[in-house]
């Protein structure tokens, strides 16, 4: 086999392979002896013609496609193995220049893995995150305990509220005629979550119990019901029952119901260690995440438009498999949406892109550093998934032999990661400083 190669752009090579005849003689026997028994000769039982019959009636050439495409698979894979090519596409523009059982030359296109150029990924400067625990983070905390252990109050004293949670029937009306999905009997709603469009509850407020009212709106032009978006509706509404949170006070026996301190200032100084770890733990991830941004920004690369591409077949993969869970299929969520399968690749592209360009510098750290995986590591991993699955550890290293490779790269990239956030430098940024 001989092989040439040019660079047609950035990451693309262009291919020449010319085979040998030995090569091409396994190509021509593989056709044959896929085919033999689909030729019909005088004389000899279906299959049981020798190739050189076969050759004489029906012509040499009978046998070129098949064995060509033997001949092409065989050395393309032999090319890469000799250069060392780690290529990210299937061949593209694949010609056929010559084919004889002497010679037989091909032409291809395909793309290979692009070059990273780092800059800068270790001792980048990150915000410095006040983690400091006021005594308004603490007041907020039990605020949002004093609502989960609320109770619900009917008041038939006086008109709704916002903040009120009403129990209501309405119908909706465009155009003078009622519209699908627009009526409901003893719907459950609070005044001012947001639930309907903008408009209807806020014309709630004021509503005495039993008394009819309207609503007047307009659903918004982006509205997912396309027959009604942008459209004026009226609403006929009537409140049947108004109810009010009542919040427990916040003192020692709440504390006791709510925790497992006895007094309010006990459970106050539990809240405060509380709230100081998760705000020590966001702030961290806070600064992971903008020095990997830092870190994937400071590096040039081309990516191959066939790794987006096949980033983009991945997103739309796990959707499916999401969906799938959930009993829809993913046609059901486009049609949500009002979208296309082309439409979302195409809102997706720039996401795809930065978690291609994540990976490719991940790996190039990975290759900079010579980080690797260490065995105790890869055994880690497959216990988490023994134990995720609830499967025995040997039994989970067997379903997931195949699976090792892309284990082992998982751990190296989040090393990669690690590297860049253990080294990165919180401080207080200047144009933030002077601003306050």
């Amino acid at each position: 086999m001989q092989v040439k190669t040019n660079e047609i752009k950035t990451n693309l090579i262009g291919m020449e392979i010319e085979s040998t005849p030995e090569v091409i003689e396994e190509g021509l026997e593989k056709a044959f002896q896929t085919h033999k028994k689909e030729f019909r000769i005088n004389g000899f039982r279906p299959g049981k013609a020798p190739r050189r019959v076969v050759e004489k009636v029906y012509g040499k050439e009978v046998l070129y496609n098949d064995a060509a495409d033997y001949v092409l698979n065989k050395e393309y894979g032999a090319a890469l193995e000799e250069l060392k090519l780690d290529v990210v596409s299937y061949p593209q523009n694949v010609k056929l220049v010559e084919f004889s059982p002497e010679k037989a030359v091909f032409t291809l296109e395909v793309y290979v893995r692009p070059e990273v150029k780092l800059g800068q990924y270790k001792d980048l400067e990150v915000k410095r995150i006040d983690t400091t625990v006021t005594d308004e983070d603490v007041d907020n905390e039990i605020k949002t305990e004093a609502e989960k252990n609320a109770r619900m109050i009917s008041v038939d004293d006086r008109a709704a509220q916002m903040g009120d949670t009403v129990n209501l029937d309405f119908e909706g009306f465009v155009d003078g005629t009622p519209f699908d999905g627009g009526k409901a009997e003893n719907y459950t709603l609070e005044l001012g979550s947001g639930q309907f469009i903008p408009g209807f509850e806020e014309q709630l407020a004021g509503a005495e119990i039993g008394k009819d009212v309207e609503v007047n709106v307009t659903f918004p032009e982006e509205y997912q019901e396309k027959s009604l978006a942008g459209k004026p509706a009226v609403f006929k509404c009537k409140i049947n029952e108004i109810k009010v949170k009542e919040l427990p006070a916040i003192d020692d026996e709440f504390a006791s119901d709510v925790s497992e301190f006895d007094t309010l200032d006990e459970y106050k100084a539990d809240l405060r260690v509380k709230i100081g770890e998760r705000k020590e733990k966001k702030a961290k991830n806070d600064n992971r995440e903008e020095a990997m941004r830092q870190a994937i920004d400071n590096a040039e690369v081309d990516i191959p438009e066939p790794m987006i591409a096949e980033e983009q077949d991945a997103e739309v993969r796990r959707m499916e498999e999401q969906f799938k869970s959930y009993g829809m299929t993913i046609d059901q969520y486009f049609k949500y949406l009002g979208i296309d399968e082309a439409e979302y690749r195409e809102r997706n592209r720039p996401q795809a892109e930065i978690n291609v360009k994540r990976d490719l510098v991940m790996d190039a750290i990975i290759k900079a550093e010579g980080i690797e995986a260490t065995e105790e590591e890869v055994e880690k991993e497959y216990a988490a998934v023994a134990e995720y699955m609830k499967m025995d550890l040997e039994k989970a290293k067997q379903l997931y032999a195949g699976s090792r490779e892309g284990i082992e790269r998982d751990i190296k990239r989040r090393k990669a990661a690690d590297l860049i956030a253990d080294t990165a430098v919180p401080v207080e940024k200047a144009d933030e400083a002077k601003a306050e």
